[in-house]
């Protein structure tokens, strides 16, 4: 069972009992439930059912250390991430979720296993200079892939991309087939995801990495998504990810994913959901 992927189901799941809280129970039965998005490379499942990524590497190793020794990945579209662990479907969202004051409404946040900036995926050879997202404000006839429920959206709109621009599509294999169609001259994720997508399609490539939208950093922040009233699940986790983070045991983990000593996050959740 260690580390299986589950395909999404919506189901009903009966909440924790007065009795015994989510770390407990999760303690008990020695397993507990991840949502992923599979978006290489923070959280995705290989082709013999492995859960891997920055996002569920990072949580396995933390819940081990908390006495919770497996993990059963439940694979979830991004955008129904947060509804997915407010129904009880799963009990942490492990998939690299940028931190912002939007989602800290909702649910609660370790603090960031992570930093980084963004990138568009072009046409190989990039004939039309797309850079940033100013490229498509700047040109009208441009049309931007996004990711639904992802932060990209907002980045376009604060960029001054018109909204008959945007195209909203599912998932990564959807941003990468809308590049090689047409359908869209550019697709934006973070400059990891990008860099992974160009280097798996044809056709396509990645820009180069940038950290500023219209004046504004937009350099993100992931951590994992708790339930608000998983307090002491969100608090064990996060004990444990502090003693973690930037150790030689977790670069030796998340560098073969593309994460390393440079991507350690700079700023703390409290940071990061007011907005800062």
């Amino acid at each position: 069972m260690k580390a299986a992927v589950l395909a999404f189901a919506a189901v009903s799941v009966a909440g924790p009992s007065l009795a015994e809280t989510t770390l407990e129970k999760a303690k008990a039965a020695g397993y507990i439930r991840i949502g992923f998005a599979n978006e290489a490379p923070f959280g995705f499942a290989t082709p013999d059912g492995k859960l891997t990524g920055e996002a569920p590497e990072v949580a396995k190793a933390v819940l081990a250390k908390m006495g919770i020794p497996e993990v059963d990945g439940v694979l979830t579209e991004f955008g129904s991430l947060i509804p997915g662990l407010k129904a009880g479907r799963f009990d942490i969202i492990a998939a690299g979720m940028f931190i912002n004051p939007k989602r800290c409404a909702e649910i609660g946040f370790s603090e960031p296993s992570y930093g980084i900036g963004q990138a568009m995926l072009v046409p190989a050879g990039n004939a039309k200079k797309i850079a940033d997202y100013s490229s498509f404000a700047d040109n009208k006839d441009l049309k931007l892939a996004v990711m639904a429920g992802a932060v990209e959206a907002g980045y376009a709109r604060e960029a001054g991309v018109a909204e008959e621009q945007i195209v909203t599509l599912p998932d990564q294999s959807s941003l990468v087939a809308a590049v090689q169609s047409g359908r869209a001259d550019g697709a934006a994720l973070t400059a990891l995801s990008i860099a992974d997508m160009a280097k798996k399609a044809e056709g396509v490539e990645s820009t180069t990495p940038f950290g500023e939208v219209a004046g504004k950093s937009v350099k993100g922040h992931g951590g994992f998504g708790f339930r608000k009233e998983d307090t002491d699940l969100q608090e064990a986790f996060n004990k444990e990810l502090a003693a973690f983070l930037g150790s030689p045991e977790h670069l030796a983990l998340v560098e073969p994913l593309g994460f390393g000593k440079d991507y350690l996050p700079n700023k703390t959740t409290a940071e990061l959901c007011q907005g800062e």
